[in-house]
């Protein structure tokens, strides 16, 4: 598959997700995550979360953190919630808790840093992402996964 064609964004492994990420202009992605198919992509990123956790690297990590998604064609902004405890991820699409840490990005941003595209730390140096509370936490959070690369 080397079109990111959302429809059939289910039926991938996380690994042929990444290089489809990779593979495919920026521009391209952006159209697709301002269209209708912004919320099924993001509902099945975040839903395979929990799969990737890697409670052996998290130790005693208990956290509440919030990934806001800029970009919505309404303007808006989509927030996920993931908690962190007792060596379990949860996600949810309904924030209930105060976030440990709260990290702020567009889309295609967040698409390229699920998919191991992206460099956190360049995008936060850049104004590209933005962290707000324990930024010692936002330094580890992506050894707490099992982040695919292209």
């Amino acid at each position: 598959m080397t079109d990111f064609d959302p429809a059939n964004f289910t039926n991938v492994s996380p690994k042929e997700f990444a290089q489809l990420v990779k593979s495919t202009p920026d521009d391209k992605i952006a159209a697709v995550m301002s269209g209708e198919l912004r919320g099924k992509i993001l509902s099945e990123v975040f839903n395979r979360m929990p799969s990737l956790f890697r409670a052996d690297r998290a130790g005693s990590t208990n956290a509440i953190i919030h990934w806001n998604v800029t970009g919505r064609p309404d303007g808006g902004t989509d927030t996920y919630e993931i908690v962190i405890e007792n060596g379990t991820c949860t996600v949810t699409d309904a924030p209930a808790r105060d976030p440990k840490l709260s990290l702020t990005m567009g889309p295609v941003d967040f698409l390229k840093i699920v998919s191991g595209g992206g460099n956190p730390v360049m995008m936060f140096m850049t104004g590209k992402l933005k962290a707000k509370g324990d930024l010692g936490l936002a330094a580890n959070i992506a050894n707490l996964f099992d982040i695919p690369k292209a």
